[in-house]
């Protein structure tokens, strides 16, 4: 008995374990130094011209670098929604990365829900205190709660998705609120990007605090919105909850 479920657990810390793994090959091989704005002023006109020849392929590829990047948590995806912008614009730029971006949050999701998630869900059922009324709070509003955290800047994406997983949120809001979080951000650093071509056949090597300092107004407005936004839905939630009594009546 002992023995099979030592055997159980293997199999279930195995896509974690798999995941820590892709994390060390990627700083051992250096390929994490890409995710730069060095790799931008060095290869992105090289990359919005061949975006050009061969738009297809390179959608699809610049969704899955991302949806890899994402999977693989490491720091830097910022630069690629940058180039994103630069190869296909803010629209198809920004709806780009947040697919590639969706992709691997819902990995990392099902690699801690698998592993650890179920686990812990029937845990706090099980004890019947603060953490199975939040798990069950997030059933009855995951939607909501989870596009208020991604909105929030300040709390950390990776964080999200783990944390997601573990408490064995549904998947489809964790889905849509997770495809519909990322847009508000990711179409401004994609419009940032999107002239980052010109500043560079310019001949100017542009950072990542100039293009923010730049665009200090628009990303205030993201962040007005990560407080609005989950407060208008929320709002639209109650109103629609309470003319159902009215409507039966």
């Amino acid at each position: 008995m002992q023995q099979r479920r030592v055997k159980d657990w293997a199999i279930r810390l195995l896509p974690l374990a798999a995941v820590a793994g892709l994390v060390a090959l990627i700083f051992a091989m250096g390929w994490n130094r890409y995710l730069s704005m060095e790799m931008i002023r060095e290869h992105g006109l090289a990359l919005q011209a061949y975006a050009r020849e061969h738009y297809v392929i390179a959608l699809i590829g610049f969704i899955f670098v991302y949806a890899l990047a994402t999977a693989s948590t490491i720091p830097g995806p910022v630069f690629l929604t940058l180039l994103g912008g630069m190869m296909f614009g803010p629209y198809v730029g920004a709806l780009a990365q947040a697919t590639g971006a969706t992709i691997g949050s819902v990995v990392i999701y099902m690699v801690y829900r698998t592993a650890i998630g179920r686990w812990l869900r029937a845990k706090f059922e099980a004890d019947a205190g603060l953490m199975d009324r939040i798990t069950k709070g997030i059933d009855r509003n995951a939607f909501v709660t989870l596009l208020t955290l991604r909105l929030i800047p300040s709390v950390p994406f990776v964080l999200i998705n783990a944390c997601a997983g573990m408490v064995a949120a549904p998947l489809r809001p964790y889905i849509a609120a997770t495809f519909l979080g990322l847009l508000p951000s990711t179409f401004i650093y994609t419009w940032i990007g999107s002239g980052l071509g010109d500043l560079l056949r310019a001949g100017v090597r542009p950072d990542l605090r100039m293009l923010v300092g730049q665009f200090f107004w628009p990303l205030m407005g993201v962040a007005f919105l990560s407080l609005l936004l989950p407060a208008l839905i929320k709002g639209v939630q109650l109103w629609r909850a309470r003319r159902r009594p009215a409507a039966a009546a």
